[in-house]
């Protein structure tokens, strides 16, 4: 039987300041334009951790049955360790994603914004076929997608929108660094996995673009992070280029990673990339908020 500590070991979706940094860079975009509401923001917390939370369970429990985590070098996994039982998981996975539509359902009865519902079960529908089902997306080299779109868009704009109304320019660009830097944590992810994932046949991204093609396609991500923080100075206030301390951040992972650090070596560089995404959000909250 699964310990508590196990099971929060298991929770960690990508780490908690990358559940955060969504709803800290679009409060702060909130902010700057005079529409920053508390409660909206913590209840677009709750949502984003939740979800988080769910589809790290959802994988777990997906990844287990198939077997996908037997020649796994990360962090503990609760099926394919055998710590938990599949079903156990798969209840944890249904738990955390009802927490994050009754947060969700709240948001929408204080805003009035009806067609948010849809959003909201397009986001569970998606986690939870991201390994699951019978053609997991995830599988397919589809999840940057996903992660770029709701851990990125949907979450940075949607934060930003139910407390001002509206996703202005700045908003958007905000939702690209996020969602770039986001993105970073699971090409990290994938390509400490790329070996196991081959012998099992999941297609990440990984393994189609391969080893040096998928450690530049993280740098290019960091490229388009940095560009669009400055897209958001450039169409707010040069203060916002306080996010970009995540470059200090991510430089020596970075740099481990282009010279070929693999495995269990990349542990830090996901840790990194974590910091990193949370880092640029305060930069940007730190920067509209003196602006």
């Amino acid at each position: 039987m699964a310990t508590a500590g196990e099971w929060l070991e298991g929770a960690r979706p990508r780490t908690l300041p990358a559940a955060v940094s969504p709803v800290l860079a679009g409060s702060a975009v909130a902010w700057f334009h005079g529409g920053f509401a508390w409660l909206l923001a913590v209840l677009a917390a709750v949502v984003a951790l939740a979800l988080q939370v769910g589809v790290n369970y959802a994988n777990d429990y997906s990844d287990g049955i198939r077997g996908t985590d037997d020649q796994r070098v990360g962090p503990l996994r609760l099926v394919g360790s055998g710590v938990a039982t599949p079903p156990a998981v798969k209840r944890a996975a249904f738990a955390a994603m009802a927490v994050g539509a009754a947060a969700g359902l709240a948001i929408v009865v204080l805003t009035g914004y009806w067609w948010l519902l849809a959003v909201g079960a397009a986001a569970l529908l998606a986690g939870w076929f991201y390994t699951g089902g019978p053609r997991p997306y995830g599988y397919l080299g589809l999840g940057e997608v996903f992660v770029f779109v709701f851990f990125g868009l949907v979450a940075v704009a949607g934060t930003t929108y139910i407390q001002l109304g509206r996703v202005t320019a700045d908003g958007w660009w905000a939702a690209v660094a996020i969602g770039a830097l986001a993105c970073t944590l699971l090409v990290a992810n994938n390509l400490r996995d790329l070996a196991g994932d081959r012998q099992v046949g999941k297609r990440t991204l990984a393994t189609r673009l391969g080893d040096r093609g998928t450690r530049w396609f993280f740098v290019a991500l960091v490229g388009l992070a940095t560009v669009a923080v400055v897209g958001v100075a450039a169409t707010s206030t040069w203060w916002a280029l306080l996010g970009l301390v995540m470059l200090a951040l991510l430089a020596r992972p970075a740099a481990a990673l282009l010279r070929g650090a693999a495995g269990r070596d990349l542990i830090p560089v996901l840790r990194a990339c974590g910091l990193a995404e949370l880092g640029c959000a305060l930069g940007l909250l730190a920067g509209l908020v003196i602006a």
